[in-house]
């Protein structure tokens, strides 16, 4: 939710703009030695208000400050307030500023509440994209409407989530690459329907998921569309771990076949009492090591194209 907030946040330059500076760029050439020799002065003001308002550091406080300018503390003011009165933290406060300072500059009344009350009135309400520029966030929430995702439900958040946290070009970049494992475009669309936070990781890592989910594991395509969620799960602490383990369990004939909801989509506590603690003491040990050995191993993949080395 934070992460979407500060990839969404208000980029308009045209919108932080003061009435004082049109008065600056359209007063005489006589002013601008005037403006100039001032600029420090407010510079000054923002790295000052930044620190002590926001929680920047010093150096972040710099940096921010080459970003966005005002000379009185009212709007900056009003827009933490309005963050503070809705559940900000002031850790997640100064991140959002230091990520996007042009949001101290954000309109309240015109921008902030009417999008939380939107939000309210879906009984949905998250802050999560409560700056995206308003034509962007009615072109997300008409696309995930057309997508076939319900405003009075959760999940039609999470899709504007997955949506607006990318430009279009992107995902449908992420869209295509799935097609290389047979996904069709009805698939393709009810994985993201399904889950629609998936989308969200880089285009290397869905295809290395993929890959080895498919290529490794025996998975079809149409089984993964159905449980997109597994494109989420760690490769390194748990899909490639509990795959050798399981591998080598097959291998040696203590299982016969292996069930994929009980090995991946368990929780760590569950899949110990399925596949270790099940067994006599002396034999859980061995069970307990063997797949701890697993795990180490799992740490020293690296990637290569959409492969995964050293397994």
């Amino acid at each position: 939710m934070f992460y979407f907030l500060c990839k969404s946040i208000l980029h308009g330059r045209n919108l932080v703009t003061t009435p004082q500076s049109h008065k600056l760029l359209s007063s005489s050439q006589s002013l601008i030695p005037k403006y100039i020799s001032c600029s420090s002065n407010h510079q000054s003001f923002t790295v000052s208000f930044l620190e002590n308002k926001c929680g920047l550091s010093s150096e972040s406080a710099l940096t921010a400050s080459k970003y966005v300018h005002f000379e009185t503390p009212e709007k900056p003011n009003a827009v933490i307030a309005f963050f503070n009165r809705h559940g900000f933290t002031k850790p997640q406060l100064a991140r959002l500023v230091m990520r996007r300072p042009m949001v101290l500059t954000t309109d309240v009344e015109k921008t902030l509440l009417p999008k939380l009350e939107f939000f309210r009135s879906k009984v949905c309400s998250k802050p999560s994209t409560l700056t995206v520029s308003p034509i962007k966030f009615k072109s997300v929430v008409q696309e995930a409407k057309e997508m076939g995702f319900d405003p009075c439900k959760g999940m039609f958040m999470v899709a504007i989530y997955a949506l607006g946290s990318m430009a279009k070009p992107t995902l449908k970049r992420k869209f295509e690459a799935f097609k290389k494992f047979t996904w069709s475009d009805e698939e393709i669309s009810e994985a993201f329907r399904r889950y629609p936070s998936f989308i969200r990781l880089s285009v290397d890592n869905l295809m290395v998921t993929m890959d080895f989910l498919v290529n490794k594991m025996g998975c079809s395509p149409s089984f993964i569309a159905k449980r997109p969620r597994l494109l989420l799960m760690s490769m390194e602490k748990k899909i490639v771990p509990r795959f050798l383990f399981a591998w080598d369990l097959l291998s040696k004939g203590v299982i016969k076949n292996i069930n994929l909801h009980a090995l991946l989509e368990t929780s760590e506590h569950l899949f110990i009492e399925k596949f270790v603690n099940c067994y006599k003491p002396e034999e859980a040990s061995r069970m307990l090591k063997l797949y701890h050995e697993k795990l180490d191993l799992s740490k020293n993949l690296r990637m290569d194209g959409y492969k995964l080395q050293h397994l």
